[in-house]
């Protein structure tokens, strides 16, 4: 909510709203592995993505970050619980919470970057199409723009939502299996 009303200060043409943030935050880490942080917002464990080495259903990312964020010195993985590529959270990373660090791990940080990164250019994301496009520039697959929107729409409405699995993303998908920007 916090990096909604942020954005909403700063980028208000843009019209982010928390439930789509919070869509996100449930496809990519299960909100933080349910919530496993500490009173700061940092992750109590690290939440990495697969190794990002062109093997079977990933792309191809050498390291861009020297290990720093994914502790791989050879090949990128996203990271947190917004899962950023470590190149994407080198140019989009935000320090939300005040703190005077950009940290991937801290999930009002990656709020608050993740709807910087949704906003990106002239969005409306209230708009279907602009909410559609910010959503696949995320992650290029169209299942995952369905899953995340569907529980966006859930977490507006109220309404439980029944998902399918998102295991057999297709090789469109330039970042890997169901990992963020």
């Amino acid at each position: 909510r916090g990096a909604a009303a942020s954005l909403g200060r700063s980028d208000a043409g843009c019209r982010l709203t928390w439930p789509l943030l919070a869509g996100i935050g449930k496809v990519e880490s299960g909100h933080a592995y349910g919530g496993a942080v500490d009173r700061e917002g940092d992750t109590l464990e690290p939440i990495l993505g697969p190794v990002l080495d062109g093997g079977p259903g990933v792309a191809a990312i050498p390291d861009t970050d020297d290990g720093r964020w994914d502790t791989d010195k050879t090949w990128d993985r996203a990271v947190g619980p917004m899962q950023f590529i470590p190149s994407s959270w080198s140019i989009h990373g935000a320090d939300g919470n005040h703190d005077g660090r950009r940290d991937p791990n801290n999930v009002v940080d990656a709020a608050l970057a993740s709807g910087g990164y949704l906003c990106t250019g002239d969005r409306d994301v209230e708009v279907e199409k602009d909410r559609r496009a910010a959503v696949f520039s995320y992650n290029h697959s169209w299942d995952y723009v369905d899953l995340v929107l569907a529980w966006a729409d859930a977490y507006a409405g109220g309404t439980p939502v029944l998902t399918g699995s998102l295991g057999a993303l297709t090789d469109d998908d330039p970042r890997g299996r169901g990992r963020g920007p």
